[in-house]
This record gives C-alpha cells, structure tokens and sequence, in this order.
C-alpha cells in the first residue's frame, strides 16, 4: 500500500484527544490495555498513564513565546499520533502535543500501532516500532511533512544508554524516566515540536 493510502486509512480510523482520553480511562478503569498483548504489567501501565494524562492535562502551560508563534502559524496541519495505552512515553508528552495543537489550531488524531502496522511500519526509530510517534501532514493533501517521538531530543541519550549498557529497559529505569519526566513538566517536548514547526 502506498504511503498515502496508509494515511487516509489511519486519519478514517483515528480519534481526537478527547476520545483518547476516554478510551485511556475506559481500559484503566476495566484493568485492561490496547494492543495486542494483553498483561497484567501493560494494564498497570494504562491505569498509572490514566492518572499521569489526567495530571499533565492540568498542570502543564505553554511558553508565552511558543504561544505567540502558534497564533500566527500560517500552515494547516494534522498531527497524527501513533501510541498505545501503556507507553508512558505518550502519557508524558501527549498532553504537551495536545495543548500546542490547540494553540495552533492544528488537529490532533491518534491511531493505535497494532491496529496500525503499516503506518507503524513506515515510521519506524532505530528499526523498532517505538511510540508515542507523532507525523506531521498537511492539512489539504495529508503529505508527511515531519516526523516526531518517540520522545524529547534530550530524553533519547539516557534511554540509549540504558539500552547500550542493559539490552532493554528496566522497571527501575523506567521510573527514573518518568522522574525525569515530571521535572521536565512537558518542556522538552514544547521546544522540539515549536522548533520543527519552525522548520516548516
């Protein structure tokens, strides 16, 4: 399938933010988790990602700079976003991604991966179907234009690392993450998705 067609086939298949954010605390609530492996550990995963995008949702602001370039973008575009509901990368930056949307009067849809896979596939990090992954189209044509994720520029170091050094990551890394994460409050992911939008 062309890459065009896989787009139109996920943007006919997507949802808004909102319904992310209920289909999210639907499976938290249930003690489930999308995708097609089902376990104990990712269902956990969904629950604490619940409360994590119900925080962030909350808490986090934009720049009064970025504020001011997103009311004067001039480009119609979709954001596009590729996740599933354990990935606590897409619970900590999801939010950010929505609020810069909504400033810029971008649309924002999500797909899931596994229900995805040849979108997934054409957007790959490193060679791995890592999410959250955001794709930046053209409002009018749904051309890619740019690609983001799985996470902030200057979170990618500590997780390669971790992986260089251990293989994979672990349970105790993860939650150093998510640490970093909330000492973040979301602005590692405003400046890298202002500066591509800049880029345009």
């Amino acid at each position: 399938m062309e890459l065009n067609d896989t787009i139109e086939a996920a943007l006919e298949n997507s949802m808004s933010y909102l319904q992310y954010r209920t289909f999210v605390e639907s499976h938290a609530i249930n003690h489930t988790n999308s995708g097609d492996e089902q376990t104990p550990a990712l269902a956990q995963y969904t629950a604490l990602n619940h409360q994590r995008m119900k925080r962030q949702d909350k808490v986090m602001r934009l720049k009064e700079e970025s504020l001011n370039f997103l009311a004067s973008l001039q480009r119609k575009l979709i954001f596009l976003c590729i996740t599933e509901t354990w990935c606590g990368d897409a619970a900590q930056t999801m939010p950010m991604i929505n609020k810069i949307a909504v400033a810029g009067g971008v649309e924002f849809r999500i797909v899931l991966r596994d229900e995805n896979l040849d979108l997934m596939d054409r957007f790959l990090t490193n060679g791995a179907r890592s999410v959250a992954k955001v794709i930046l189209l053209d409002a009018e044509t749904h051309e890619a234009v740019a690609s983001w994720g799985p996470r902030p520029t200057a979170a990618t170091p500590l997780v390669a690392e971790e992986k260089r050094a251990k293989g994979a990551l672990s349970p105790e890394f993860k939650q150093q993450l998510q640490t970093w994460y909330n000492k973040d409050k979301g602005e590692e992911t405003e400046r890298d998705i202002i500066t591509l939008l800049k880029q345009l």
